[in-house]
């Protein structure tokens, strides 16, 4: 597969046009939006001229990339791509009205491929001729630099093809993992807690925004604490996320999104690319530093760590992915520092089990019950 389309020329869409571009393949770039593709592409000029002046590329290697990348105006421009992977905004309706049109323009033969984070495979294919050629294609942002992608067949998917675009994502030089059609797949949705839990948190006003970063950077040697990470992505991004996973998994208490988001998300404060989220990105602006206390940092760690342990136990009691993998999701979709499951055993399962239980005696919610698998391994 030498003939890259790629539908939408945002933040993910041209990086995942990048990568292909870096593997020799010529990529036909489509966005309704000309000003957009030009945008884009100028960005992506001027990223490639920083690493040509840091050294990390060759001048000939950059003006490969950029000759490689051809910008199209049309679906039809499409036509004789080998792979499509479409990575507009995340809403079912708009994405399947793309499918369907893309299909009056493609061959047969021609494999679609979809960069959602969390709306089912299955119901993305239902709209089109040949469901067969769909499969979900997860890439992580920034997609350049994150080498993890989800592979996500859905019911009606070919079987050979799964393993097809694993071999082609592993010559692209990105750590593959296969995933069940599932609300979230496996990162979006074991990654969950670290946003949920850490935002209850600060509604109750337990702790700070600032105490709960730390607690997770300090104890748990996460790269970013959680509010942090949802200024970074978007926290408006981050709420859809949480929204479509709670709505999918007919509304289960465990994923229930936070009022304090979606505020955030209604006042327009989404994070850096804004100004301001939970920090404050303006020009001189001081980051409020974080009110020290072991003894509640501890209690912060083991909560949120408890809920995620858990999550990602009961994504392997469902078989979501293979326990290796379910590993290499977090470790290199989401950087954390180790995988959930050795952390479990490292800490105790005993030790998340009674955190859990305390929680649920304390909340009487379902949000805090624990796997039935958690409650063997200990």
């Amino acid at each position: 597969m030498k003939k890259i389309g790629v539908i939408g020329s945002g933040t993910m869409g041209i990086g995942i046009a990048q990568v292909a571009a870096m593997n020799a393949c010529t990529v036909f770039l489509y966005d309704n939006n000309g000003a957009q593709i030009d945008q884009a592409l100028h960005h992506l000029q001027n990223l490639l001229e920083k690493l040509v002046a840091k050294q990390k590329t060759s001048k000939e290697q950059a003006t490969e990339i950029m000759a490689n990348i051809k910008s199209c105006k049309r679906l039809e421009d499409l036509k004789h791509c080998d792979l499509i992977i479409e990575a507009i905004v995340e809403s079912k309706e708009l994405k399947i009205k793309v499918f369907q049109e893309l299909e009056n323009h493609i061959s047969d033969h021609c494999i679609i491929g979809s960069n959602t984070s969390s709306i089912s495979i299955t119901s993305l294919s239902s709209g089109l001729s040949i469901p067969q050629r769909f499969i979900g294609v997860h890439f992580f942002n920034p997609a350049p630099l994150m080498p993890l992608v989800e592979v996500i067949p859905g019911l009606l998917t070919d079987l050979n093809l799964p393993q097809q675009i694993c071999k082609l994502m592993q010559s692209w030089g990105k750590v593959s993992i296969f995933a069940k059609d599932v609300p979230g797949f496996i990162v979006n949705r074991i990654a969950r807690p670290y946003y949920g839990e850490a935002l209850r948190i600060v509604e109750e006003k337990i702790a700070s925004p600032q105490q709960v970063d730390e607690a997770m950077r300090l104890l748990g040697n996460f790269r970013m604490g959680p509010f942090e990470l949802m200024d970074f992505i978007g926290i408006d991004v981050n709420l859809a996320v949480s929204t479509t996973v709670f709505r999918d998994y007919f509304y289960d208490p465990k994923y229930k999104p936070s009022l304090l988001q979606q505020r955030m998300d209604e006042a327009k404060l989404h994070g850096r690319k804004t100004g301001r989220g939970f920090y404050d990105y303006s020009e001189g602006a001081e980051r409020p530093q974080a009110q020290k206390d072991e003894v509640l940092y501890r209690q912060i760690f083991l909560r949120i760590i408890a809920m995620l342990i858990n999550e990602a136990v009961e994504a392997k009691r469902l078989e979501i992915a293979s326990d290796e993998d379910l590993e290499l999701a977090v470790q290199k979709g989401l950087n954390y520092p180790k995988g959930l499951l050795g952390w479990g055993r490292e800490i105790g399962y005993s030790v998340i089990s009674q955190t859990l239980q305390t929680l649920y005696e304390e909340y009487q919610e379902e949000r805090y019950r624990q796997s039935p698998l958690l409650k063997k391994l200990h």
